[in-house]
């Protein structure tokens, strides 16, 4: 197996297709992360698209590789798997924990405001 390998143009295609696809799809969930204005905001740029721009990189991976080496390569099936279960899990987990805060942060202030008053 040598470094030079070529692809046939009928994978060559689909591959860069679905590489460039997902490298744009992550590109305009870093955007929504990088210009929306509250934590609620924000989160959801990344948390919708990193799911399908990593499975559009891992199903280029598993075509590139499933040619190269002339056999079935599902390993990225396996990765695609678990990015699209624990993904919207932890962006679930990410945003209770900002709303707990925020419910802390706004009692802890009624608190204050009320010993202030007596």
């Amino acid at each position: 197996m040598s470094g030079a390998e070529s692809l046939p143009w009928w994978a060559a295609v689909p591959v860069a297709f679905l590489l460039v696809l997902g490298g744009f799809i992550t590109v305009i969930g870093t955007l929504g992360l990088a210009r929306l204005h509250s934590f609620y905001q924000r989160i959801h740029g990344p948390a919708i698209t990193i799911a399908l721009g990593a499975g559009c990189i891992l199903v280029a991976s598993m075509l590139y590789f499933s040619v190269t080496q002339s056999r079935l390569v599902i390993h990225e099936l396996l990765i695609s798997g678990f990015v699209l279960m624990t993904a919207p899990v932890v962006s679930m987990l990410i945003m209770r924990a900002a709303v707990y805060r925020d419910l802390r942060a706004a009692r802890e202030a009624d608190a204050g405001g009320d010993a202030g008053n007596s």
